[in-house]
């Protein structure tokens, strides 16, 4: 198989929605799919899916399709669903406490230990059996658990400072949520989630369609 770190990444972000739409397959105990019958479904072409999947060396067979289960498996594989990986929270505000009670981030791989926040007020509490703690505790925290991700939800103007702050302790994965496309130097892997670029999106499409 070619090396994954040569996939685009177009490529790469397609990958989740497969493995969310062959999910639901293998429950409605659908065995095999063509990539057309598959392209109906995802609203995307059956060249795209073919070409998508040929990046990893292909798993389709010509008259037959995919094996939806051993399609998904391998996915499953590509993505490192199989992994797990140890996940604090940063900022216990409404996106931190959301990201802390959705359940199915276990599901994928991804555990939350612990919460984080510099307001006296919440911390001591829990949210969804997740204690949260100090920011003044995070470095003892970290030097007695293996911490893969920082969620970080805190203010635009902290963000920088607490992103460099997680990845001076080790941490290599940030999911930013702040509105500021964080960008280190330091070798960090970082995703930017912006909610209301999809959401502007959305707003447009609907204006466009005359809604």
């Amino acid at each position: 198989m070619p090396e994954e770190k040569k996939i685009s990444m177009a490529v790469i972000r397609r990958l989740p929605r497969y493995f969310r739409y062959l999910h639901d397959l293998i429950k409605m105990d659908i065995k095999r799919i063509s990539s057309r019958e598959l392209s109906e479904r995802m609203g995307i072409t059956a060249s795209q899916i073919r070409q998508d999947l040929n990046c990893f060396g292909g798993f389709g067979q010509q008259g037959y399709g995919y094996n939806v289960e051993s399609l998904f498996n391998e996915i499953s594989r590509i993505l490192g669903v199989d992994n797990r990986f140890s996940c604090i929270i940063i900022g216990a505000g409404n996106m931190g406490t959301a990201l802390a009670n959705y359940e199915n981030f276990r599901n994928r791989g991804f555990d939350i230990i612990a919460i984080f926040d510099v307001d006296p007020r919440k911390i001591g509490g829990t949210v969804n059996g997740i204690e949260i703690m100090s920011m003044d505790s995070l470095e003892d925290f970290v030097k007695e658990h293996k911490v893969d991700i920082a969620m970080l939800t805190v203010p635009n103007t902290h963000v920088t400072e607490v992103a460099e702050k997680v990845t001076s302790l080790g941490i290599k994965g940030i999911w930013n949520f702040s509105p500021h496309e964080l960008r280190l130097g330091n070798g960090a892997i970082i995703e930017n989630v912006h909610l209301s670029d999809s959401l502007m999106v959305l707003g447009y499409r609907l204006r466009s369609a005359g809604y």
